[in-house]
């Protein structure tokens, strides 16, 4: 009789603690003092499922507390900077103040998710090099090898991070302001253009065959007009170089001449 022992619960250590096996668990029905079975519409299941997995990946990159004076005194509050990237081509930058660091938070991370951009990548590194400057912020990137890392340090280490850049040689030449360098960084990322962009050998060769055509075409039309324009002065000259009145003298003499 498996089913009659299943039932029963089972000694499980010496200090005689009972515990029934999981088919008889999940069988069992709640009771109430008086015997009867205790309904469960209202309550939930307590193995919730997963949360999906996050699209955007977010750091604070920084915190910092910033006074106001007011006519009162000085008046407190947190200022933080967030990096918010899907670990692909897509990053965002995001600065905000409230009066708790949560707040802070919060609200930057809403800043940058709204202001992202997507960028262009060389398989894992940046399509080139680039320096940007914002402000007193200076920041130079350059592409690398395979194998080579991200050879960044602080803010740009952060934010290079949440994207698909796996190797990355970076040099912060100017302010050390971090809220100068993420824009910096984030206008570097802007900047880049794929390769096919670039100027190439296929642009360079459509041009002059098209140039050519147009400079034959308006050679035409000048020889064309310069034809008709020597043409037009030699029918004038015809119609002008014999007046009535040369033509009456010769007739006079020759009727003179016959007469005598």
């Amino acid at each position: 009789m498996p089913e009659s022992n299943d039932k029963k619960a089972k000694v499980v250590n010496l200090s005689g603690t009972l515990k029934m096996s999981d088919k008889t668990a999940a069988t069992k029905q709640a009771r109430d003092i008086s015997g009867r079975r205790m309904n469960r519409n209202g309550r939930r299941d307590r193995n919730r499922v997963n949360d999906a997995p996050k699209e955007f990946d977010e750091t604070t990159i920084q915190i910092d507390r910033v006074s106001r004076t007011v006519a009162g005194g000085r008046r407190m509050r947190f200022k933080a900077l967030v990096a918010v990237g899907n670990h692909k081509n897509k990053i965002g930058v995001g600065v905000a103040k409230g009066n708790d660091v949560t707040a802070a938070v919060q609200k930057a991370t809403r800043i940058a998710k709204k202001h992202m951009i997507t960028f262009s990548m060389d398989g894992e590194t940046i399509c080139h090099e680039v320096e940007t400057k914002v402000t007193g912020a200076d920041v130079l990137m350059k592409p690398a090898a395979p194998g080579t890392g991200i050879i960044a340090g602080g803010v740009v280490r952060s934010i290079i991070g949440l994207t698909g850049v796996k190797n990355l040689i970076s040099k912060s030449l100017g302010s050390t302001n971090k809220v100068n360098i993420a824009y910096a960084v984030l206008e570097g990322l802007r900047q880049q253009t794929p390769r096919k962009e670039w100027t190439t050998t296929a642009i360079k060769a459509k041009e002059p065959k098209a140039e050519p055509k147009e400079e034959k075409k308006v050679e035409k039309k000048v020889a064309a007009k310069k034809t008709e324009a020597k043409k037009a002065p030699a029918k004038k000259a015809t119609t002008t170089k014999k007046p009535a009145t040369k033509k009456a003298p010769a007739k006079k003499a020759a009727a003179k001449k016959e007469a005598k």
